[in-house]
């Protein structure tokens, strides 16, 4: 075989790989089914919103009264 049919022959492979692989990924990517949100409401919202105490900020404040 010469050194050109070995060098043609390889790359060939190698884009075989290399294009099984990505429709693979698309194939496992189109059968994945995202997850549908519920829509956020107005009183989601404002919940959300502005400063919020925690557990951990709760604890950070009673750690650094002097």
């Amino acid at each position: 075989m010469s050194q050109g049919q070995t060098k043609l022959s390889r790359r060939n492979f190698l884009f075989a790989v290399g294009a099984g692989g990505a429709a693979s990924a698309a194939a496992i990517v189109a059968k994945t089914v995202p997850q549908v949100q519920p829509a956020a409401t107005a009183d989601d919202k404002k919940k959300t919103r502005g400063y919020q105490t925690s557990a951990h900020i709760r604890n950070y404040y009673r750690t650094t009264k002097v």
